[in-house]
């Protein structure tokens, strides 16, 4: 974020671009740990009684043993295909939001404003790109193949034939399965992550006012921190939401019904701590993510502002 007054609001090519980058690197980086916290959340194991469940180096190595280490990038197809049209989506109607929840006469938005921005802006996000695309990773990261033998044929390809399948199959209305909880869990995240985003950047540059712009490395810890505190508020939701986006449902079950067999399934089977399960990769795999983004995002975007493909704004972005 710079905080010039005198330049112009981010334009959307900007966000395109900027994001759609920053989002792919962060993809590159951390697809491993989404990948094991999917099948940690998808894991049945410590039923059995005075036994405990895997946990995340145990689940890690055997994914690696049994499926190769490519197994870890599960799923990568999907999430690189939503990630540029994620970006976009969250940093424009972010920004829109934003606009519109600012006071008329400063033009400055409050913190509960940013908040409920967040929030809005998550929820589109989900609705627009992220619970389809979820949806498809979850299914080919759920595979349980080893990538080292030709012989054994997985059920999904790669993400296209996976959107095929399950489509022709269960219908289009499966890739919005889960909605309604992947839209609480990206807003909740959103809120949090764009607040607290720009609370700790308003708090850097006050004890660094000759700073222009803060350091990559300061985005980078700035980012690390926001993006921690989507997953421990939420993580029961995200649980719940991998469960339901793996499983295949008769039809005529209600979004409702499906959401309550699963967390009493999980209740009385596996206790509360099985609503924890793959916190710790969560943890691993959108800290550190956000960090990326933060990082590479402020980074291209300032090297759009050079070049003056497209002018940035007083303002922040995630």
């Amino acid at each position: 974020m710079s905080r010039n007054g005198n330049k112009k609001s981010v334009g959307f090519a900007t966000h395109i671009t900027a994001g759609g980058i920053a989002g792919a690197m962060e993809a590159l980086c951390c697809q491993p740990l989404d990948t094991i916290k999917v099948r940690m959340q998808l894991s049945k194991s410590g039923m059995a009684p005075g036994t405990k469940p895997r946990g995340f180096i145990a689940t890690g190595m055997m994914i690696v043993r049994r499926e190769t280490p490519l197994a870890l990038y599960k799923g990568l197809g999907a999430v690189l295909s939503g990630i540029v049209p994620k970006m976009a989506i969250r940093f424009a109607s972010f920004e829109t939001y934003k606009g519109w929840l600012a006071n008329e006469v400063t033009g400055q938005t409050s913190v509960g404003n940013i908040f409920i921005a967040g929030l809005a802006a998550g929820t589109t996000e989900a609705v627009a790109v992220v619970c389809p695309m979820e949806v498809v990773k979850i299914r080919l990261q759920a595979q349980q193949h080893s990538l080292a033998d030709p012989l054994e044929a997985p059920r999904y390809r790669n993400a296209g034939h996976a959107v095929y399948t399950i489509v022709r199959e269960e219908g289009l209305s499966t890739l919005y399965r889960g909605v309604s909880l992947t839209a609480l869990r990206q807003a909740t995240n959103q809120g949090a992550n764009f607040t607290a985003y720009q609370e700790l950047k308003k708090l850097a540059h006050r004890y660094q006012p000759d700073l222009v712009d803060l350091p990559s490395y300061q985005h980078m810890v700035i980012g690390l921190i926001s993006g921690a505190m989507g997953p421990f508020s939420n993580a029961p939701i995200d649980t719940i939401k991998t469960r339901l986006q793996k499983a295949t449902w008769e039809p005529g079950t209600s979004a409702f019904q499906r959401i309550s067999i699963v967390a009493n399934d999980m209740w009385k089977k596996e206790g509360v701590r099985s609503f924890y399960k793959g916190i710790t990769p969560r943890v691993l795999r959108v800290a550190p993510g956000q960090a990326i983004v933060f990082a590479v995002y402020e980074r291209i975007r300032r090297i759009i502002e050079t070049i003056n493909v497209s002018p940035s704004g007083d303002h922040y972005t995630e």
